[in-house]
This record gives structure tokens, C-alpha cells and sequence, in this order.
């Protein structure tokens, strides 16, 4: 594979910066090494192209693999840019968090405050949901509701109009849930208190304060620059080219299209370790509200998908056998990204790739790159335990249901097998998954064929019980509460999810 290095070594954080100063002995990447490492990964992994930037030291060091697409063979450079998933996410909570500290928005205060006109299918949820509750996915609002509202500047408006029947995941404040749908209520949030579409409010308050030249959220602004294209297929394989460079409608922003190349990645990610000061010394949040972002508000049942330990205000929370750290993960279609960020030893690492198996090269490359800058362990891959416990399967089969997708967990011959299903506004989107429920722990479990739908390897079914009593089952971070076949009523006639 073609590679080029750049080694962007930008002096450290400036005045404010808390690790500019830094003792870097033993600190510095051989870049020559780590070149060879991601070129081997690249090409063991069938990944086509690659972009890594490492942040230690205060300086950016950027490494690029393969190439953008397979079909016209253009290279990938450190200065190209690829589509980034929910790691928009973390741009968007970061935008909400400077608008809460200026006073403009209150965490704690209903989004009926902000917005009279949200409203969710449960009536009496409605007014129970903040602002807090949407930034740590614990508002119940679910997260594959897929529309699209057009290319107009009222996307998101029309977007949240179009939610109000959606129902619930989990009561608000009960649980954590997944939630693309909550982030995009808190893009329109940003839009209603800025004046601005989302967009030119990120630009605006984040992204031309921090000098981040190489990130942008619309598709013309990435024609300007070496985008990559997302390639798919089965895994193991070379995939092709994806039929399309996006798929997403406009309005999917907020929660998941920030297009950006790795190394404005990583200066993004060192903002927050420099507790909310840019490379230049602007500071755009106060070191309260950083920190604030990266404490726990959650606890995650799923400690696995992302390998989440928690959730704070936007971030995933991680905890590496005692060394504590925050990130994200993304994936838009065929291309995918990674974000970690170790604050005791002043690392961030980002990934971003365009197809293949990238969740292999990140696991394999993060934890070299971790180990070796900051002392971190990462946990063994996600599989069936060598000692499997005895289940018993009485409580846990049943039929689990959120927006747009039916789970039944049954038991056959002692064994745990769940057929997953898409409805609703989802229905196309894919043929029933059949998996089978290998024991991991007495509620965890490693789902066997689902493919590239979750994860590569095996993905994780956890059982889970809400503070009201009710079963829930959580595939790909998303909480579905058990419920009756009875139930299972047409869209638009379903009881609110708690009542």
C-alpha cells in the first residue's frame, strides 16, 4: 500500500495549555515504525485507505495508508478528509455545552423550554425531558428513525416535526439509549438559540475559532478537498466502492456528518485535554464544563459495542483497567472512525478509514499505540466465554420491541438464538438477522450472523432490567423493553413505551 507521513509538530499547546510543558522523555513516535504497522494492518485487513493522527506532547503527528478509492486509485494523504459518523456528535454536544455556560441554554431545564413545539408519542414524557437527558442518551428518545426532510435550510425543524409519534425507547431518566434522534433535537436547539442553521453555528463557534481548516459538514464543502470514499463487502474480503459517496439525508448532521480529516480530529479531541483552549490559545469552554462533559452520567449495561464504561455529556467514558479515558466511535456508510483520548497522559489518537475491517486495525493499532504513549491495557476482544455459565432462559425469552425493529429471543434445546427484525419506517432496510446467543456472562451474550450490520466479530446481546421493572434487551447500544405480542400494533396505534 502507498502511505505518505507527516509529521505536523506543532510546539504544544499554547499559553493556557496544561501540557505543553509536558516531560516528553521516552515520548517520541518512530514514525517510520508506526507507518509500517498501519501499512501491514491496511493490507492484512482489506482496509483501502487510512488516516491516523496521534496527539501526544502537544504535537499532532500524522500518518496516511492506501488509497481514497479503489476504483480511480487516488492516494490517501494526511490532509484528506472522510466522513466521520456519530463522531458528530461530540461537535454537537460541544456546541450545546459552550451555548449552556454562556447562560443561553439550561441543562437541567425541559426542551419544551427551548422548543414549545417537541413533543414525543408519550404526552406526560413530553415535559420530563432536558437537555441533560438528550447530550448522555438517557431521554429514551430512539435512535433509527430514519427521514429525510430535504436539503433546505429547515431540515431539522421539518425533522422534528416529523418525530413526535416516535415512540420511546425506555421512560426519560430510566436508562441510557442510543440516541441519533435526541442529537438531532439538540441541533435544532443550537438553531432556534443561535439564530443560525446548525451548520453556520458550528463553523461559526467552534470550528473557525479553532483553526480547523479541514473540517466541514456539507458535501459540497468536501468536494474542495481528497475525500474518501466508503467501500463495502463481505468481511474478510476487498470491498468495493459503496453505490453512494452518502447517503444521509441533511438533516442527519447534528448526530452524524462532521467530515474531517484525522489530524483536525485530534486538535478537536486536544481543545478538550487542554481543558477547552485551542492550539492557538483561544479558549472556547471553561475548564468547569470540560470537565463536566467528560463526567459520568450514566452507567452502560453494554460494555461492549463501544467498549463504554459510561456515558458523560457527549463522550463515551472508558475505563482501562484503572486508566480512565473518553472518545467515540462513527460509522457512515463504509467508512469509519475512532477516538480515543487518554487525559492522564495527554494522548489522543484518531482513526478514520474508508471500509473493510477497520474495527480490527483499530483494535490492533490502539492497543500497541496505547500501551506504548500511556500505560493503558485495553480489554480482550468481545467473544464466548471458554467457561460458559448455565442460563436460564425463562425470563429472558420474550419479544423485545423499539422504533423500527423486533426482537424474539427464544430457547431451543437449551440454547439462546434471537431473530432480529427491521419495521416500520426500517422495514427495507435489511432482511430479519438471525442470531444465535452464545453465554458470555448470565446477561451478557455473543451474538453470532449478524456481519456488518453491529460489528465484524461477534456483537453483544445484553438483558437488562429498567428501574420500573420491565425487561429490556440492548443490541447496538439501543435499549428495546419487553413487551407483549399483544402489543405489537400497527404504527401510530402503539401505547407510549411505560404506560
Amino acid at each position: 500500500m502507498s502511505s505518505k507521513v507527516n509529521w505536523n509538530d506543532q510546539g504544544g499547546w499554547g499559553a493556557e495549555g496544561a501540557w505543553g510543558t509536558r516531560d516528553s522523555a521516552g515520548r517520541k513516535l518512530d514514525l517510520a515504525r508506526w507507518q509500517a504497522r498501519l501499512d501491514q494492518l491496511c493490507a492484512e485487513h482489506h482496509v483501502p485507505g487510512a488516516s491516523v493522527a496521534v496527539l501526544v506532547d502537544g504535537a499532532v503527528h500524522e500518518l496516511a495508508s492506501g488509497v481514497l478509492h479503489s476504483g480511480t486509485g487516488v492516494e490517501t494523504t494526511t490532509d484528506s478528509v472522510f466522513q466521520m459518523g456519530s463522531i458528530a456528535k461530540i461537535y454537537t454536544a460541544t456546541l450545546v455545552m459552550r451555548l449552556a455556560e454562556s447562560g443561553q441554554v439550561e441543562l437541567d431545564a425541559p426542551v419544551t423550554d427551548v422548543l414549545p413545539e417537541f413533543s414525543v408519542a408519550d404526552p406526560e414524557a413530553t415535559g420530563m425531558i432536558t437537555i441533560r437527558q438528550l447530550l448522555s442518551h438517557t431521554s429514551g428518545l430512539t435512535c433509527d428513525f430514519n427521514h429525510d426532510s430535504g436539503r433546505g435550510d429547515d431540515c431539522l425543524a421539518a425533522y422534528v416535526e416529523a418525530a413526535k409519534d416516535v415512540a420511546l425507547d425506555c421512560p426519560p431518566g430510566s436508562a441510557i439509549s442510543y440516541s441519533s434522534v435526541g442529537y438531532n433535537v439538540l441541533g435544532r436547539i443550537v438553531e432556534v438559540v443561535t439564530g443560525k442553521v446548525w451548520d453556520e453555528a458550528l463553523q461559526d463557534l467552534l470550528l473557525t475559532p479553532l483553526g480547523l481548516t479541514h473540517t466541514m459538514t456539507l458535501p459540497e464543502e468536501a468536494l474542495a478537498f481528497r475525500a474518501a470514499m466508503g467501500h463495502l463487502g463481505e468481511p474478510g474480503q476487498a470491498p468495493d466502492p459503496a453505490p453512494q459517496w452518502d447517503m444521509m439525508p441533511r438533516s442527519a448532521g447534528p448526530y452524524g456528518r462532521v467530515i474531517a480529516s484525522a489530524g483536525d480530529l485530534a486538535r478537536f479531541a486536544g481543545m478538550h485535554l487542554a481543558g477547552g483552549v485551542g492550539q492557538d490559545g483561544t479558549r472556547v469552554l471553561t475548564e468547569e464544563t470540560v470537565s463536566l462533559m467528560q463526567r459520568r452520567a450514566v452507567d452502560c449495561p453494554d460494555k461492549w459495542t463501544v467498549s463504554s464504561d459510561g456515558w458523560g455529556l457527549g463522550w463515551t467514558l472508558y475505563d482501562w483497567n484503572g486508566v480512565e479515558g473518553y472518545g467515540h466511535d462513527g460509522a457512515s456508510i463504509g467508512q469509519y472512525g475512532y477516538l480515543r483520548v487518554v487525559p492522564s497522559a495527554g494522548v489522543a489518537v484518531a482513526l478514520l478509514t474508508n471500509g473493510g475491517g477497520a474495527r480490527e486495525v483499530y483494535a490492533a493499532l490502539y492497543r500497541e499505540l496505547l500501551a506504548e504513549l500511556a500505560g493503558v491495557i485495553m480489554p480482550e476482544p468481545f467473544a464466548p466465554s471458554a467457561t460458559p455459565p448455565v442460563i436460564d432462559w425463562t425470563p429472558l425469552v420474550g419479544t423485545y420491541r423499539r422504533e423500527g425493529v423486533v426482537i424474539t429471543v427464544t430457547e431451543r434445546d437449551g440454547s439462546g438464538h434471537a431473530l432480529y427484525e427491521f419495521v416500520d419506517g426500517m422495514k427495507d432496510l435489511s432482511k430479519p438477522l438471525e442470531i444465535d446467543l452464545l453465554p458470555v456472562t448470565e446477561n451478557a451474550f455473543a451474538g453470532t450472523g449478524v456481519g456488518s450490520a453491529f460489528s465484524t466479530d461477534y456483537t453483544p446481546v445484553i438483558f437488562s432490567t429498567l428501574p420500573n421493572g420491565t425487561r429490556c434487551i440492548y443490541i447496538g447500544m439501543r435499549c428495546g423493553p419487553k413487551t407483549d405480542p399483544a402489543d405489537l400494533k400497527p404504527e401510530g396505534e402503539r401505547q407510549p413505551v411505560g404506560h
